[in-house]
């Protein structure tokens, strides 16, 4: 028996599956706030920021954001392009050393640094143990003295070599400056260039039995490889002196102890205009904790030989595994803010 074709009854049945897709569809865009949004990361020219920076764009992918490949261009430039909107993020502003970076791009204004990314970085001076073992060097102060100076002399023009820091870091600056306030000028020498080359030659020189003396901070792998108490000690400095918008602020710890720079805490910065149209990527920003412990770990791995983009990546696999529930929560933190 034939039965009468319905064309009203599969006209129903069209709508309806179609009213579901199309219902799914909105749910599924409604989960991923970010679908549709391109995201440009930048980063400064320390290729273990990547690993930082890689981690805020695979939380930002989780959201539904398009994220761009990293941009490298140095700090000050970086806030510049966050500030016109030539680029979204940077994952490794160090606050309060890059405070005048952050202020000569516009600010508050122009900018967003919610949040406290990775809390606990620490910058100084620090020379080998034996050295300041025979000699009672505890302070960079000493230096002014030729005979102490000397000993950290490795070109023979009679001056201390630093090892420091980078142009268009924040650091240089402040060795810059510190130089002048500590009376050192004539006696210390400041060597710059490419910190990871200038490093590598440092560490050759200690591998030699020869004396160091030279700038670092952390998180990074350098104090995996000379170890602050045994293979080298921190220097500290005679009184408090930093420039520009970090000049009032006191580096003495709560120890007594001044080791010339305060602690620092790396921030995620942001386009502000960015942030107030995605709120999942501004509560993103605000969530997100990176452990020092953590960032040094991988950057040893970098050092070690693991430094290619394939093996950065699976180092952010491996750290988002390891911590799925952490990084699950700040997915659905985002989310939540996404839908007021």
């Amino acid at each position: 028996m034939n039965v009468p074709f319905n064309r009203f009854a599969l006209w129903r049945k069209l709508f309806a599956a179609g009213l579901v897709a199309a219902t799914a569809a909105t749910a599924v865009a409604q989960d991923l706030p970010g679908k549709g949004v391109v995201v440009k990361p930048v980063k400064s020219s320390i290729a273990e920021e990547t690993f930082q920076t890689l981690l805020v764009g695979r939380a930002l992918q989780k959201l539904g954001y398009e994220v761009q490949p990293i941009s490298e261009v140095e700090y000050a430039t970086a806030h510049v392009a966050l500030a016109n909107g030539d680029a979204t993020y940077l994952a490794s502003h160090w606050d309060p050393l890059h405070a005048d970076f952050y202020k000569n791009a516009g600010g508050d204004a122009k900018l967003s640094r919610t949040g406290a990314y990775s809390p606990g970085a620490a910058q100084g001076y620090l020379i080998d143990k034996k050295t300041a073992d025979a000699h009672k060097i505890t302070n960079v102060a000493q230096l002014q003295k030729p005979e102490i100076a000397k000993l950290f002399d490795a070109d023979g023009d009679g001056k201390a070599d630093l090892t420091g820091c980078n142009p268009g870091w924040g650091c240089e600056a402040v060795i810059e400056h510190q130089l002048t306030a500590f009376k050192l000028r004539d006696t210390v020498r400041h060597v710059q260039g490419s910190y990871s080359a200038l490093i590598a030659d440092t560490i050759t020189r200690y591998k030699q039995g020869k004396p160091i003396l030279y700038y670092t901070w952390t998180p990074y792998w350098v104090s995996g490889v000379l170890r602050p108490g045994q293979d080298v000690v921190w220097l500290q400095v005679p009184f408090s002196s930093l420039p520009g918008e970090q000049a009032k602020l006191d580096t003495k710890l709560p120890n007594g102890q001044n080791y010339g720079f305060v602690i620092n805490t790396q921030r995620i910065v942001a386009n502000r205009a960015f942030v107030e149209k995605n709120p999942a990527a501004g509560k993103l920003f605000e969530v997100m904790k990176l452990s020092v412990g953590d960032i040094n770990a991988q950057n040893l791995r970098m050092r070690d030989g693991e430094n290619k983009p394939a093996d950065i990546e699976r180092h952010v696999d491996a750290w988002i595994k390891a911590n799925q529930k952490t990084f699950d929560g700040w997915i659905a933190e985002a989310k939540a803010a996404a839908k007021g």
